[in-house]
């Protein structure tokens, strides 16, 4: 059987070479055949009178459902749970941030003055640091905990007065974010709400719950915990695993999670763990989404002790076969189930900080505020084991085979004030650039991978080779990063591939022709930019001459993602239709009506060649009507 291929060249010719091992490239070679019903959405399993089919010839479930109510609640279904998933990972960093604040966190403070900012921004005054993070994480515990019929307040002011004017036109302003799930999961049950258009409406309300919290605001206090996000050059690819030291591997969403472990690794004691088990010290790897969030930090938080970013999820199996890694650590997703069997092959511990992230041969301790000293000094101690059991004489040796991949001068760092820095203290200049015609616009390329599409990165890769070459500066956040970093795209060198117009801003600047905005979470960041770039040519988020794209979009929280972007009122564009098509009344709200309801628009198309076209198009009539010549 076939592996699936990758953009990645180095990652698909490792693959190749290990037929000792089965990873996701294997086993998606041997799920081709897919399930036609559920790929347009028209499949419900929700009673035992079913699983019902829709049909021509049988148009109706045995309730009498439709394939609009039948695909319009899956939707609803599938974005309640990336909206709820978003949503842990905000509660959770809140309740750290009210833990530090409280005095029972051990886990400093890495920025009062983002800190000051945001508590500024909120409407919250107080005598010192600490109390000033205990209310700034009661104010968002509260909003979020509210009763669905209570509307959101603290984050009102992340939005342009017109989209929350639209919003509440709509009757889709969310009110407790919390709330609007439960009540989105009742609404989705059997024989209840049967209205296609509500429940399309309520995935806009998640969406917005997902942006504003989910994303935005947990990077807010991500900011404060650990630290603002600083322009640098760092390493990516598996090279960034050292054989010589303890390399502890981590994965999920939630970066103030290893505050701990983060703070301990930066003390003589944390090193001196990994020297007394015979390495040269103790090391963090990124290894999917948090190591992005880390790699942005790390100017500001650990950066000797973070080695890189390794990739993107789908290189993780990968990652582990090397042998060079001795533990890996998760609090939420994307874990792959299929590291475990590499995982015990060899002899890597896995560890898992939150129950919703529970492998089967996983050990789970507890991410628990104001014992996070203790747990950072458990987990190095378990990870030196593993590294001296590893290697121990006599026991089963554990080859490393690590190959020369990825690359050394990646750009990182890059967020919605780091940028705004970087270009002398405002957007203007990037407006100036678009305005002289040097770059056409900003497309941004956010999301998942997937090995659908052509392959790993395939589509990705494609598509933003030719966005830059038509002088369309990329945006990018989430696993879209690992991949186009690991291919070259974040590198300065990268340049060479622009138009003559983006390289030559690019060797002016001395930036790669991509923007590195980390983790999935930075979605919310790049929606700032967009808030800050429209503020600046004073124009609505509809009228921006910029597109985002989730070319590989992977799973249920992407769908999320997505209903944020066209409830912000901009053009989205995915390869792979979601499961709505079996509806022609969902397919035609997202594609054709939604830009009188929103300005929003989905389109979909697979050929990243005919996608820059369309994206480059739908940039150059928003300029037009701008009365800016493009």
């Amino acid at each position: 059987m076939p592996h699936c291929k990758s953009a990645d060249t180095c990652l698909s010719h490792y693959l190749e070479s290990r037929t000792d091992i089965n990873t996701a490239f294997d086993r998606f070679a041997e799920q081709q055949v897919k399930c036609g019903f559920a790929q347009l959405g028209v499949c419900c399993r929700l009673c035992s009178n079913g699983p019902c089919r829709i049909t021509p010839d049988s148009p109706k479930g045995v309730c009498g459902a439709t394939a609009d109510g039948i695909v319009a609640r899956n939707f609803l279904r599938m974005v309640t749970a990336g909206a709820g998933c978003y949503l842990h990972v905000c509660e959770a960093t809140a309740r750290r941030l009210k833990a530090i604040g409280e005095g029972i966190s051990p886990v400093p403070i890495r920025s009062k003055q983002s800190l000051d900012q945001l508590a500024a921004m909120l409407g919250i005054e107080a005598n010192t640091t600490e109390e000033k993070a205990r209310l700034v994480a009661d104010g968002v515990l509260a909003d979020l905990y509210k009763p669905r019929h209570e509307k959101m307040e603290l984050v009102q002011f992340l939005v342009p007065q017109e989209r929350l004017d639209t919003w509440n036109r709509l009757g889709i302003f969310p009110g407790g974010a919390k709330a609007e799930v439960f009540d989105a999961l009742v609404k989705t049950s059997t024989n209840l709400n049967t209205d296609p258009i509500d429940q399309l409406l309520h995935c806009l309300n998640l969406g917005i719950s997902t942006g504003l919290y989910g994303l935005t605001m947990t990077n807010l206090m991500n900011d404060v915990i650990m630290g603002e996000p600083e322009i640098r050059i760092a390493a990516t690819g598996f090279s960034v695993a050292d054989p010589d030291y303890v390399n502890i591997a981590v994965s999920g969403h939630s970066h103030s999670v290893f505050a701990g472990l983060i703070a301990y690794l930066e003390t003589a004691a944390g090193q001196d763990v990994g020297r007394a088990a015979g390495a040269k010290g103790v090391r963090i790897v990124g290894m999917t989404c948090v190591g992005q969030d880390m790699q942005l930090r790390a100017g500001a938080s650990g950066t000797e002790i973070f080695s890189g970013q390794a990739g993107n999820n789908f290189t993780q199996e990968a990652l582990l076969a090397t042998g060079a890694v001795d533990m890996v650590i998760s609090e939420f997703n994307c874990t792959l189930s299929g590291i475990e069997p590499i995982a015990e092959a060899k002899q890597i511990k896995l560890v898992c900080l939150d129950d919703v992230a529970k492998l089967t041969s996983s050990e789970l301790l507890a991410d628990i505020p104001g014992q996070e000293r203790e747990l950072a000094q458990k987990l190095t101690r378990m990870a030196a084991d593993q590294y001296r059991q590893r290697r121990a004489p006599g026991s089963e040796k554990i080859r490393i085979d690590l190959p020369r991949h990825g690359h050394q001068d990646v750009v990182t760092g890059v967020s919605e004030k780091s940028l705004v820095q970087f270009l002398g203290g405002s957007l203007q200049p990037l407006v100036d650039l678009v305005a002289g015609g040097r770059i056409k616009g900003v497309a941004a390329v956010l999301g998942c991978s997937n090995l659908a599409e052509g392959g790993h990165d395939v589509m990705t890769v494609n598509l933003t080779r030719e966005l830059i070459q038509r002088d369309i500066l990329v945006l990018s956040a989430g696993c879209t990063t690992g991949g186009l970093a690991n291919c070259g795209f974040c590198s300065p060198s990268a340049k060479d591939w622009a138009g003559p117009g983006l390289k030559g801003v690019c060797e002016a600047l001395g930036i790669p022709p991509v923007l590195n905005f980390g983790p999935c979470l930075s979605i919310g960041r790049i929606e700032m930019v967009a808030k800050a770039l429209a503020e600046t040519m004073g124009v609505s988020l509809p009228q921006l001459p910029v597109v985002i794209s989730a070319p590989q979009w992977l799973e249920e929280q992407a769908l999320a993602d997505g209903c944020f972007g066209l409830a912000l009122g901009l053009t989205l564009h995915l390869a792979q239709a979601p499961p709505v098509t079996g509806s022609p009344l969902i397919t035609k709200v997202l594609t054709e009506d939604l830009p009188n309801l929103t300005g929003g628009r989905l389109f979909i198309e697979a050929d990243p060649v005919k996608t820059a076209e369309l994206m480059e198009g739908i940039i150059r009539d928003k300029l037009q009507a701008l009365g800016v010549a493009a």
